[in-house]
């Protein structure tokens, strides 16, 4: 089940840290932890929980939109706020382009998770070379980023 890749006769294990969080507060709601070699958007329909159900708009990448998640969204009833994407030949029109930069102002506070588990907790790069170990090193990992987190949030309340 693990995926390797070998350089210079080292092997390197790869794992995927799919999460779905909240854009208001950031926290971390949902994740699922995968080899390197499964593609991020057959986790979506996992990770979009009953919680999402009822108009929570789903924010994504435009390596996001095809039909099956189209698909899965309308199945939840869930907005899907995926971004456009030009084709050759079909560049993305004005209105498009601006749709996608207010998406893009939502999907940056995402992003803020991951350079925050980069830069604060130098924990991106796990050493185990196993699967379970690795699921649960990254679980703790979401787990206490949602614990600065939290701390943050209560800051901000007090200011």
């Amino acid at each position: 089940m693990d995926s390797s890749l070998t350089h210079n006769s080292k092997n390197y294990f790869s794992y995927k840290n799919h999460v779905n969080a909240d854009s208001t507060t950031k926290l971390i709601t949902g994740y699922k932890v995968t080899t390197a070699n499964i593609q991020d958007s057959e986790q979506m329909d996992e990770l979009l929980n009953k919680k999402e159900d009822g108009g929570q708009p789903l924010y994504a990448d435009s390596a996001y939109r095809n039909k099956a998640i189209e698909q899965i969204c309308h199945r939840k009833n869930i907005e899907s706020c995926i971004h456009e994407r030009g084709y050759r030949g079909k560049p993305l029109t004005k209105r498009q382009q601006q749709r996608n930069k207010k998406k893009s102002a939502i999907r940056a506070r995402i992003e803020h998770i991951f350079g925050f588990m980069t830069n604060s907790m130098n924990e991106m790069y796990l050493r185990y070379r196993n699967f379970i170990r690795n699921q649960a090193a990254i679980g703790l990992m979401n787990q206490t980023y949602n614990l600065f987190r939290l701390v943050q949030l209560k800051v901000e309340l007090r200011s």
